[in-house]
């Protein structure tokens, strides 16, 4: 059998709107976190912008759970998506106001059952429609180390479409570390425990899809608790 090269699968996903060598740290920034020109004419970028999966699954998760998501769009000034739902990039302000708004609205443990919900939801969402099928196949014959690499190195090249104006950074190893600075899912938020169950939840379905099925994933430090940046860890070793 022909060896497979980490280079075709880079290849074959690198262009797949999903939202490095062994111990690389790999950084992105929103294009819009890039130093601006001086010219007097360059245009304002405006706010950031992040994929309408933050808004269309969040519905899909309240009406799954609790029959309706009007009470917490309604919080969030987001009603108007219910009757149509965004079908491009939304206002990543709008993505932050309903983070906030089910957090306002729901206890914290259904507030995290939600997200949490909503995060599978966009991980199906993306398997089903972002990353190549091809790929997915080639990804799932790798062991897991070069197939982790090379899923972030993809997930890196378009970060800026889910974590909008914050930094996204990874480091290879075991386990990997996903760092996500001024982090849109918990900015403005005070908490006592992790509360990016949205994020956690999205990279643990592509990571147990297309890494390994033992993955786990803990996001390990949370801004809303006072850290300098998100820190999600994913480890697919056996426990001791």
């Amino acid at each position: 059998m022909m060896p497979i090269s980490p280079g075709i699968v880079r290849a074959g996903i690198s262009h797949a709107v999903i939202e490095a060598p062994p111990g690389a740290t790999v950084r992105t920034e929103s294009p819009l976190n890039q130093t601006p020109s001086t010219s007097a004419s360059a245009a304002d970028p405006g706010p950031a912008r992040i994929g309408p999966n933050a808004i269309i699954r969040v519905a899909e998760a309240l009406i799954a759970a609790r029959g309706s998501a009007e009470q917490v769009f309604a919080r969030a000034g987001l009603t108007h998506y219910l009757a149509a739902p965004p079908e491009s990039m939304v206002d990543e302000r709008e993505v932050i106001a309903l983070q906030q708004a089910l957090r306002a609205e729901l206890e914290p443990t259904a507030a995290a059952a939600i997200a949490r919900d909503a995060g599978l939801r966009t991980g199906d969402y993306l398997l089903a429609h972002r990353v190549p099928k091809g790929a997915q196949r080639i990804l799932k014959l790798l062991p897991p180390g070069p197939a982790a690499r090379i899923l972030l190195g993809a997930v890196g090249k378009h970060a800026w479409t889910f974590s909008g104006s914050g930094e996204f950074r990874f480091e290879t190893g075991r386990p990997v570390r996903v760092t996500i600075a001024d982090c849109p899912i918990c900015r403005g938020a005070v908490a006592e425990r992790p509360v990016c169950d949205f994020y956690s939840a999205a990279f643990e379905r592509l990571f147990t899809t297309l890494v390994s099925r033992r993955t786990r994933v803990r996001e390990v430090q949370c801004q809303a608790m006072g850290a300098d940046a998100c820190v999600f860890e994913m480890d697919w070793r056996r426990p001791a």
